[in-house]
């Protein structure tokens, strides 16, 4: 059996060290908000962002996130909390991408295309029209979870409850459209109708990893660790729970190395995913040509 004594002093202190910051980190409550975001914001990124893989359309998920800046801007314009205006325009957007490209024999990337630039360009027009200082949009673009009130944690916990509700109440529905939507409509599925779901539960995601890792960097969150976690599981559901599990490291991983650092936390976020996934890629690739 190991004792202390067999353990070298200095890993002993630096462990030590390493609680002694841990501890100290999670005495501030916005610390404390900001590991509640990260889990939550895991959640729903790791169900929702295992679809968008399986789908292929992490395309449309950028598409949705910056078209939602629009809503940004209408609500700074208006006085009220810039979430309140994000979550309309997102589903609007959503909405607008699916019935565009479904019913209106307009190519997806057009679709997508035009609904990204008109939401940027409204945001821009709405925030230039909006009296007094031009509002500080960093956290929103790129992201800052440690400045999540309270109200906002309460938003992304309500969000979380939905997303998961609508995928257990459709989620045999969901799983015959993402494999072989033909197969589906022939079983009698919508597919149009559950996809244009898809897209509004996308839009929900990028309205709660929006304080996480900001409109900019919300594609890299949705789409990283689902890639990484269909190299390791045979069904959607393990493959959900590995996703969850992965976006929960890298959101505190990131959260960590961004306050030792000291250096912006949704790109350290990005960073810490972004590298794990060349990690395990370039493993598997050597793996399989071994």
């Amino acid at each position: 059996m190991l004792s202390s004594t067999n353990i070298p002093e200095n890993t002993l202190s630096a462990e030590h060290e390493i609680q002694c910051v841990m501890v100290e980190i999670l005495q501030y409550e916005f610390m404390q908000n900001a590991v509640a975001a990260a889990l939550l914001a895991s959640l729903a990124c790791g169900i929702i962002g295992t679809y968008v893989v399986v789908k292929k359309i992490g395309f449309i998920s950028g598409g949705i996130a910056h078209a939602a800046f629009g809503g940004i801007g209408i609500a700074y314009y208006l006085g009220v909390n810039p979430l309140l205006g994000l979550l309309p325009f997102s589903l609007f957007s959503a909405l607008g991408i699916g019935l565009l490209s479904k019913k209106a024999n307009v190519g997806e990337d057009t679709a997508i295309g035009a609904f990204w630039a008109t939401g940027m360009a409204t945001g821009v027009l709405f925030i230039g029209l909006t009296p007094g200082y031009a509002p500080n949009l960093f956290s929103f673009l790129f992201g800052n979870i440690l400045t999540v009130p309270v109200p906002d944690l309460q938003m992304i916990a309500f969000l979380d409850v939905v997303i998961v509700a609508v995928v257990f109440a459709l989620f045999k529905e969901f799983l015959a459209v993402s494999f072989d939507e033909e197969y589906a409509e022939a079983s009698g599925v919508n597919a149009f109708i559950l996809y244009l779901i898809l897209l509004c539960l996308i839009a929900l995601t990028v309205v709660v990893l929006v304080r996480v890792v900001g409109i900019v960097m919300v594609i890299a969150l949705l789409t990283i660790p689902s890639a990484i976690a269909r190299y390791f599981s045979r069904s959607i559901v393990l493959m959900m729970l590995i996703s969850c599990s992965l976006c929960v490291l890298f959101t505190l991983s990131g959260l960590w190395f961004s306050y030792v650092f000291d250096t912006a936390s949704g790109a350290m976020i990005i960073f810490v995913a972004a590298l794990s996934f060349m990690v395990v890629s370039g493993v598997k690739t050597r793996m399989a040509g071994a």
